[in-house]
């Protein structure tokens, strides 16, 4: 699942591995998706070390009673150059690498970070770890946008190009089952829970 509504989302505003906290309104989104994940009975929930996630994962690992473990390889991607940026400001300063991102997504380096290469190589270690460690077991992984969407690339065996086509909402979460011979995508970007406090994701974020 993605964090809840950080201070930055508002605004948009590349947050990579620069540390806001979240909104009130997130913080009563993070509780939303507590009660939503209590019929998934999770046995352990892994998180991001950063504020936004974590304080997110602590919310609902209180409410489920269920233990949390900080993972950096479900850390957001670092943006290098553009972290703290607004969108608006990164597409007038960087054009051609703003269209790459949003186009090309696959070619993209941030100066100073990391490519979306890198975070999908992460995330894919991490899952197979998860693999081996809770085979029939339910586990939460609270990250953002950039790992969720490389995971679920992972998940489907299909190119990073392709990585703009899945929906990534503040406190959302997708459902995906690992069998012997396939992956199954369940449920994706669901944010039924969250009623009046639903917010759409910026599109570039």
């Amino acid at each position: 699942m993605r964090h809840a509504e950080s201070e930055w989302n508002p605004v948009g505003r590349y947050q990579g591995l620069l540390d806001p906290g979240l909104t009130e309104r997130g913080i009563k989104q993070a509780e939303a998706v507590a009660g939503a994940l209590e019929e998934e009975s999770p046995k352990v929930i892994y998180s991001s070390p950063l504020t936004r996630t974590k304080k997110t994962a602590q919310i609902i690992s209180s409410k489920l009673g269920v233990p949390l473990v900080e993972e950096r390889r479900v850390i957001e991607i670092d943006h290098g150059h553009w972290s703290g940026m607004l969108v608006d400001e990164v597409k007038e300063k960087f054009p051609d690498e703003f269209e790459v991102w949003m186009k090309k997504p696959h070619e993209a380096t941030f100066e100073g970070g990391e490519s979306l290469r890198d975070v999908y190589n992460r995330v894919s270690d991490f899952l197979e770890e998860i693999r081996r460690k809770h085979e029939r077991e339910t586990v939460v992984v609270v990250s953002h946008t950039v790992p969720i969407r490389c995971i679920l690339c992972h998940v489907l065996g299909i190119d990073l190009s392709l990585f703009w086509s899945f929906g990534c909402d503040n406190a959302s979460y997708s459902v995906v089952y690992f069998e012997e011979s396939r992956n199954v995508l369940q449920r994706l970007n669901i944010t039924c829970h969250l009623g009046d406090l639903y917010v759409e994701a910026h599109e570039a974020l």
